[in-house]
């Protein structure tokens, strides 16, 4: 399998003395190179001495010698500095685009790597590398955890500065979005972020002293302002009610005003979701937040610690829907304030994330340090994925703990991508035993 003669090859998992070329020469290898992940050979920069001299350049891998033709390198100029070719069977010659015969290396994968890693691909239990974890020394989870947290952090910035560079290099709009898309915690997270695109900041903007206005065209705008969204045993408690044809009139002069186009109701779910979670009230919650002004960038930028985080995020209702979770359906009053467990985790997904993205575009080096700092400062997130890695046997703490938990199964564990990670190659290495059947 090319996975693991890739594996093999970058951790220098081969016999110390007796490598040769299948023609003979003597294979030194002082640096097995930098994996490239992207297109072009396998890896860069490599350093092997072939019958006492020493070879600067790519290395190349595959199962067979034949793929390097299969795969078209001999025709790919990228491939001319190839200065060795690693395979598993050399079952022919291989050439490069300057007619050029590159040597070759048969490298065999050790029977208990290659045990080890099938044991991994078929084992039920999650994780699969469950058996080494009490025994991994607190150094090697400690800076696998740490390369994880970053990694998170690195793969949020990614979708924020997206959403930012959409936005017409609006930083502003970005937070809004992201904040927007975790108020829908998981199950309408799509929606609020298609939601938040359809809402023109810099139109609302010249309403925001005006509360009713500002939810007028964040719920007209999520497309929850048409009789035909209110279930229809409610719809003439609605009307009745006149909060909702007040906002629905209130929407249509804004909208012809600012030429608005809503988004598509039928995207929000309601199914299986707790009333205080309706799109509604969040929806609610969030116009309160923008009213208040408080969940600017320049805001959060401010905050040093994390009660100014907390208070950044604390919002409720308007007062209509203190009575309400739809219209027309009149519940007992409740200030409906954002709680403690969803603050802590808008401020995890948004507001840190959203510090590190903006440090690393404006270069401020302390904003991606306060954020870190921040991580660290919060408890450890409860859900099933943390529970999970508790079970194994794994010390989580700390909210940075928790999201490194949450990159590792998300990213290495639902993906069985254990040859990129530190504990699946703790695994690896292990003597090999058959488990015994009782």
């Amino acid at each position: 399998m090319e996975q693991l003669l890739h594996y093999c090859w970058k951790h220098r998992i081969w016999p110390v003395t007796g490598l040769t070329t299948t023609d003979g020469r003597t294979v030194e290898v002082t640096d097995p190179g930098l994996h490239n992940r992207n297109s072009g050979p396998d890896f860069f920069n490599a350093k092997v001495k072939i019958d006492g001299t020493l070879w600067v350049g790519n290395v190349e891998i595959h199962d067979k010698s034949s793929h390097w033709y299969l795969h078209g390198h001999d025709r790919d100029e990228h491939y001319n500095n190839v200065v060795l070719h690693v395979v598993g069977e050399a079952d022919r010659d291989v050439k490069t685009q300057e007619g050029h015969f590159i040597p070759q290396l048969c490298l065999t994968v050790p029977p208990a790597v290659q045990a080890n890693y099938e044991e991994l691909l078929r084992t039920d239990q999650y994780p699969p590398c469950y058996r080494i974890i009490p025994g991994l020394s607190r150094l090697t989870v400690h800076s696998w955890m740490a390369a994880l947290q970053t990694e998170r952090l690195e793969r949020k910035t990614i979708a924020i500065r997206q959403r930012a560079e959409q936005a017409g290099g609006s930083w502003e709009d970005a937070l809004f979005q992201t904040l927007a898309r975790n108020c829908g915690f998981g199950i309408n997270g799509d929606a609020f972020e298609e939601w938040a695109r359809h809402i023109p900041l810099s139109a609302v903007g010249k309403h925001r002293d005006d509360l009713f206005q500002i939810e007028a065209v964040f719920m007209g705008q999520a497309g929850l302002l048409e009789l035909s969204t209110v279930p229809e045993r409610y719809q003439q408690d609605a009307l009745n009610e006149g909060y909702f044809a007040k906002l629905r009139k209130e929407y249509q002069y804004l909208a012809h005003k600012f030429s608005l186009q809503p988004m598509n109701s039928q995207l929000w779910r309601f199914l299986r979701l707790r009333p205080q979670n309706f799109p509604h009230i969040r929806i609610s919650q969030l116009a309160n937040l923008y009213y208040g002004r408080k969940a600017g960038l320049s805001a959060l930028i401010e905050c040093r610690d994390m009660a100014s985080l907390a208070d950044m995020m604390r919002t409720q209702v308007t007062p209509y829907w203190e009575t309400h979770y739809t219209f027309g359906s009149e519940s007992l009053r409740n200030a409906k304030h954002l709680s403690p467990f969803s603050i802590n985790l808008l401020i995890i997904n948004t507001c840190i994330p959203m510090l590190f993205a903006y440090g690393r575009h404006s270069s401020r080096e302390e904003l991606c340090d306060r954020a870190f700092d921040f991580l660290e400062q919060l408890k450890a997130e409860n859900n099933h994925i943390i529970r999970m890695w508790k079970e194994c046997g794994l010390e989580v703490e700390t909210a940075g703990d928790s999201q490194a938990l949450i990159q590792l199964k998300k990213e290495y564990c639902d993906r069985r991508d254990c040859l990129r990670c530190r504990i699946g190659y703790e695994y690896l290495k292990k003597p090999h035993s058959t488990p015994s059947i009782l």
